[in-house]
């Protein structure tokens, strides 16, 4: 009998509150389930002679004949849902979110509009050790800046969610994470898919005070391709969120180093003609609030590389207004730029965003 109170319980949460709404139930002194996520609607007009995308990561492909195109489009593809399940020291995590087919959604805009769900987390936690897959231990997560466009400046990130073994220890953390080369030879793909015979192996120190918070990462990998074999690659990164006045921040990334995909969301490979490739990526935002209410964010984010020659840019400018708690709207307008292929696009986004 108890536990079909339990189970009425946890339907009744799922049921009345609206669409898995950030709302916890104690099932008993050890164990709690808590639904959450968020609705978001963007709707984006973008201009410039780069194919458009529903939001813009490392790299793109210029239009046809490099000639400038305009297209407006609507999407919640953004949208999401999440449970965590605790039970005494144990943490069990899952979300999801619809970009189910990479940045296209699942679905055709001639009639069903339908998106995909796709896996983002799912994780289990017991104490200080994780299993599961969430976001590399590369990443200050804290660093990302706050923006319509989905990510904000991706083009110079760290930016990687995958399988992971992960221990830590007050500000240090030790990883074992899935490998995987990125590799190109004269623009095609000649990584050896499947055959990476060693994990990545990632550690990171974070320093947390009322400042802020200044992470320190470092990544170590071997690389396998078919046009240069095994090779081992190093990379780095500076990354953090510091207050500024009253509620104001500032946030920074840098990397650098021999970090092939764990930055620039495809910008950089891992291998580029045989050769490991070697970056620099800056990424820089302020985030001011107007009013209690009102915040505006400017970002700007570049990644360099050495053999492909990459030189891309992403800027953008904000503003954010809560009308409730848990309900804002949004406007940004900013530009993507991919200096060697002398193409650019400038967008403005529109966003409606309810936090479940």
């Amino acid at each position: 009998m108890r536990n079909t109170i339990k189970s009425g319980l946890i339907l009744a949460a799922m049921v009345s509150a609206p669409s898995f709404a950030g709302y916890t139930v104690d099932i008993n002194d050890e164990d709690k389930i808590t639904f959450g996520g968020y609705i978001k609607a963007d709707l984006r007009y973008t201009d410039g002679n780069i194919a458009a995308r529903e939001y813009w990561i490392g790299t793109a492909g210029p239009t046809a004949d490099g000639k400038d195109i305009s297209h407006f489009q609507g999407s919640l593809n953004e949208t999401r849902f999440n449970a965590k399940y605790v039970h005494g020291d144990v943490t069990g995590f899952i979300e999801m979110d619809f970009f189910g087919k990479a940045t296209t959604g699942g679905g055709t805009e001639d009639f069903s509009n339908s998106s995909n769900p796709r896996l983002r987390h799912a994780f289990i936690k017991y104490k200080n050790i994780l299993v599961g897959q969430t976001w590399t231990t590369f990443m200050n997560t804290s660093a990302i800046a706050e923006a319509a466009d989905f990510g904000g400046p991706l083009v110079a990130s760290a930016f990687v969610r995958q399988y992971q073994f992960r221990y830590t220890n007050g500000g240090l953390q030790l990883s074992l994470e899935n490998p995987e080369t990125r590799s190109r030879n004269g623009g095609v793909n000649d990584a050896i898919t499947g055959d990476d015979s060693r994990p990545d192996v990632i550690a990171k120190y974070t320093l947390k005070g009322d400042w802020g918070n200044v992470s320190v990462a470092g990544v170590a990998r071997k690389l396998n391709s078919v046009s240069s074999g095994e090779e081992s690659a190093f990379g780095y990164g500076i990354a953090g969120r510091i207050k500024a006045v009253g509620k104001d921040d500032f946030r920074f990334q840098l990397h650098s180093g021999e970090t092939g995909r764990y930055v620039a969301v495809a910008a950089a490979n891992d291998i580029t003609n045989g050769k490991v490739e070697e970056s620099t990526s800056v990424s820089v935002a302020y985030r001011h609030f107007w009013t209690d209410d009102t915040r505006s964010t400017v970002f700007y984010g570049n990644t360099t590389t050495e053999e492909s020659d990459i030189d891309n840019t992403h800027w953008g400018v904000n503003v954010f207004k809560n009308y409730t708690e848990k309900l804002s709207f949004g406007v940004e307008i900013g530009n993507f730029e991919m200096d060697k292929s002398d193409a650019d696009s400038s967008y403005v986004q529109l966003s409606a965003k309810y936090v479940l």
